[in-house]
């Protein structure tokens, strides 16, 4: 990939502009076009690959330059009251490092990113605490010489005396064990030639400025009131004096920095009033502090023990490119858009949706899953994973895609990832380039030439409105979660993605409000409304999702964590929140598999009753054996029936999918014993329902239950029982009468 780009939203509506922000390696000129997308899978198996070109002149061919990835995050003071320390200096920080002697780690400086003027505190190569001085021309510096252990709350301090030309430098655990030696102090005393001389009008928490004006030497690990005072304290005092709050009224006190304030912010409170600063690439908040106890669950209540900020030399919230050009959208009907931007053979796509303009929406939604997108934005399992293949029963194809972003991890990570210091991945943001978010990506889970996951395989759901000629309109989640009921507003029927399984509240709300006022909803897929996820206040580009408690996840999260930073909101399944995707879908997520997908066998309630109309014309009584997403239409992630977790009682069952391989296995909150005896509850419990239940305001839900289902209604150029049965439902759907 030599062209990679992003945009600065995801859902427009004509006479909106769209900005668009490019790099190129190796590229002097690059072009750009509009394009519609139809049906984005390239399986040779499939309905083929569609997309329709819009004649609009977007101002290219355009200049071509790299934009770098600049991954990890920092805290930024500026401008910072340096002059204050000319009389010395006392630093103290508590400190939990997770990567110690995992080379230099800058805990926090004060230095002239040209002549390296200022003061420094970090970890050096072993992991040991280290001061460094330096006048622009000669550097001085001391070390503990005891390297931290990973994991376990510090008290840092350092202090510079002029007058007597002292350094020292001490490090106290918060619980002493004689036996590890990870405590101590040690001084030096020549100052460089030129003496002290506090540096500058910035100050950089977790990281240095560099001359190349980036910031490097990332910290790994938690960092917790950082504070600076003028003149040198007795060391003793200095690290005694992380035991208690820091004094705004100390006359001494230059800066003194609150994590625990503004959790739900991008910023860093001085209490001391005039070194406020800023968050860069959103390190983790709302992270237990060394003042944490066993009570606190809740950083809102106890905000005390949430002093904390976790950062991590992998953290990518927003990539900062700059804009190459603007594109204004002009009066097209809705639907799934890119910009194509190509050059020499490469081509790389920028995917939003076009919203219906004003009074034009059609009569049918699609609701186009972009909170999931993001949830695995380049996710890269499948190598990282060793475990991938065995999980999926056969050898794993890598294409070029997947390699590029093993080759690559300054993409930045997804919420199937962990950081370099095995932290959970809280965090997603669409401000970067998101590699598999491609119209016509091959990736490792798709076999030959297609893609079961995610984007393309909603693309298959697309093309089947294109081929059955029915117009349709598309919102985002984005627009579902800012929006509530209203962005859903005049629609009879939405459509769902075949995998829509990341919900913020709003997001559920809003849905459930539009079917208890009427609407009519169709749930194309599996594991759907399962994570509670939380937008960014104020950037609705960020999510954030805190994997609490139990579910399918690659990490949980620490103990009283697993409340939201952005909003506070508890986090984790929705099931956990006392809403079950049963709730709103009638089923809920009961197990996965990554082989073979299996049929639907259909029940007596499709053969007569008031939801018959699903199978009109439908003779078999084995539906869904064929499909291009493991060869048959349940399968990947299924969902089924289950009244104590809240599907309505008058639920009808269509279908339902039997005898999953052995690689299908529950959902680990199902798994309350893991004993032999599981293995026959399984076979009962590991299925998918096809479901049907009406409400009394006209409302209704029919879901499918498998994310399988999409990729074998494009079996056969969508010739198939399948896609049958799904336009059977959707002109059903559209149908005003009642039930």
């Amino acid at each position: 990939m030599r062209i990679l780009a992003y945009a600065d939203r995801i859902s427009v509506a004509p006479g909106e502009s769209l900005a668009v922000k490019v790099s190129c390696d190796g590229l002097d000129r690059y072009d750009a076009e509009l394009v519609r997308v139809i049906q984005g899978d390239t399986n040779p198996a499939g309905p083929g690959y569609r997309e329709e070109r819009i004649e609009l002149d977007l101002g290219g061919p355009f200049a071509g330059r790299h934009q770098a990835l600049r991954p990890g995050s920092a805290a930024i003071v500026e401008p910072f009251p340096s002059a204050r320390l000319t009389d010395g200096l006392t630093l103290a920080v508590a400190l939990w490092p997770t990567l110690p002697g995992a080379g230099r780690q800058t805990i926090l400086a004060a230095r002239d990113p040209d002549g390296g003027r200022g003061f420094e505190l970090a970890l050096d190569e072993s992991g040991a605490p280290s001061f460094v001085l330096s006048d622009g021309r000669e550097e001085v510096e001391v070390s503990t010489g005891r390297p931290l252990v990973a994991e376990r709350w510090y008290c840092i301090a350092a202090t510079v005396d002029p007058v007597s030309g002292v350094v020292r430098i001490g490090q106290r655990p918060k619980r002493h064990y004689s036996a590890v030696g990870d405590s101590g102090e040690r001084d030096h005393r020549d100052l460089p030639s030129g003496g002290f001389v506090p540096s500058g009008q910035r100050l950089t928490i977790a990281a240095r400025s560099g001359a190349d004006g980036h910031l490097h030497g990332f910290f790994n690990g938690r960092i917790e009131a950082p504070r600076l005072l003028s003149g040198a304290l007795p060391l003793a005092e200095a690290l005694g004096s992380m035991d208690r709050p820091a004094d705004p009224a100390d006359p001494r006190l230059v800066a003194a920095w609150d994590f625990s304030r503004g959790i739900d912010t991008e910023g860093i409170a001085d209490i001391a009033g005039s070194a406020h600063g800023r968050l860069v690439n959103l390190p983790t908040r709302g992270v237990t502090g060394r003042l944490w106890q066993e009570h606190m669950r809740d950083w809102r209540q106890h905000p005390e023990g949430y002093g904390a900020i976790h950062f991590h030399d992998d953290d990518l919230c927003d990539a900062g490119w700059e804009t190459d050009f603007t594109v204004s959208l002009p009066e097209l009907k809705s639907g799934v858009y890119a910009i194509r931007l190509f050059a020499d053979g490469e081509s790389y796509y920028v995917p939003f949706c076009l919203r219906a303009a004003g009074e034009s929406r059609k009569r049918l939604c699609f609701l186009m899953p972009t909170a999931s997108y993001l949830a695995y934005a380049n996710n890269r399992i499948g190598i990282d994973v060793p475990e991938t293949e065995i999980m999926c029963g056969r050898l794993m194809e890598m294409h070029a895609g997947d390699l590029f972003m093993q080759a690559h991890p300054e993409l930045g990570l997804c919420f199937y990832d962990v950081h370099n210091d095995g932290s959970p991945v809280y965090y997603s943001s669409r401000s970067r380039p998101v590699v598999d978010m491609q119209p016509g990506w091959v990736g490792k889970l798709g076999g030959v030439g297609s893609n079961l996951w995610q984007f393309n395989a909603d693309t298959h759901i697309l093309g089947w409105l294109e081929h059955i000629g029915i117009a349709y309109d598309v919102v985002t989640d984005e627009d579902l979660h800012l929006h509530g009921a209203t962005a859903l507003e005049g629609y009879d029927v939405v459509i769902t993605g075949s995998h829509p399984e990341y919900y913020s509240l709003a997001m559920f709300d809003g849905l459930r409000s539009w079917i208890e006022a009427g609407g009519r909803l169709i749930y194309m897929g599996g594991n759907g409304f399962y994570w509670r996820i939380s937008f960014h206040r104020d950037r609705p580009d960020i999510i954030e999702c805190r994997k609490s408690e139990d579910g399918i996840r690659a990490g949980s999260p620490g103990a009283g964590e697993y409340h939201s930073s952005l909003t506070g909101e508890y986090s984790g399944l929705w099931r956990r929140n006392g809403m079950a995707p049963n709730v709103l879908a009638g089923i809920g997520m009961v197990a996965q598999g990554f082989d073979e997908s299996s049929p639907y066998w259909r029940t007596e309630a499709s053969w007569s009753g008031k939801a018959a109309f699903a199978f009109e014309g439908i003779e078999a009584d084995v539906v869904g054996d064929y499909g291009l997403s493991g060869r048959a239409a349940a399968g990947i992630e299924v969902d089924a029936v289950d009244h104590s977790l809240g599907t309505p009682p008058h639920t009808i069952v269509l279908a339902s999918s039997r005898i999953h391989t052995q690689l299908y296995l529950m959902v680990p909150e199902d798994m309350l014993d893991p004993t032999p005896a599981l293995s026959a509850v399984e076979t009962e419990v590991i299925r998918s329902d096809m479901t049907f239940y009406d409400i009394d305001a006209g409302g209704a839900v029919f879901a499918t239950g498998s994310i399988a289902w999409a990729g074998a209604m494009a079996w056969n150029g969508y010739d198939n029982d399948i896609a049958g049965i799904t336009e059977n439902v959707l002109r059903r759907f559209l149908d005003p009468d009642p039930f």
